[in-house]
């Protein structure tokens, strides 16, 4: 769907930051709008999308089980 959201998940991208997440989250939320910079009348729900999406993005790589992949340690 959008080119420049790369690949979060392990082995591909072994080390992740809540920088990377919140990225991709943006870059989603402006690829679904199609608003780079929303509105002010706009901003607040925009802004809480992308808040939902990273929660979402971040609970999903948290919980993924990647065949092969060693357990990240405690």
């Amino acid at each position: 769907m959008c080119r420049s959201i790369k690949t979060l998940r392990a082995p591909v991208t072994p080390e992740v930051s809540d920088e990377d997440i919140r990225a991709a989250a943006l870059q989603y939320v402006r690829k679904v709008s199609g608003f780079r910079a929303p509105a002010a009348h706009n901003k607040e729900t925009f802004d809480e999308a992308v808040e939902a999406v990273t929660a979402a993005t971040a609970h999903l790589l948290s919980h993924l089980k990647v065949r092969g992949a060693t357990p990240p340690a405690p």
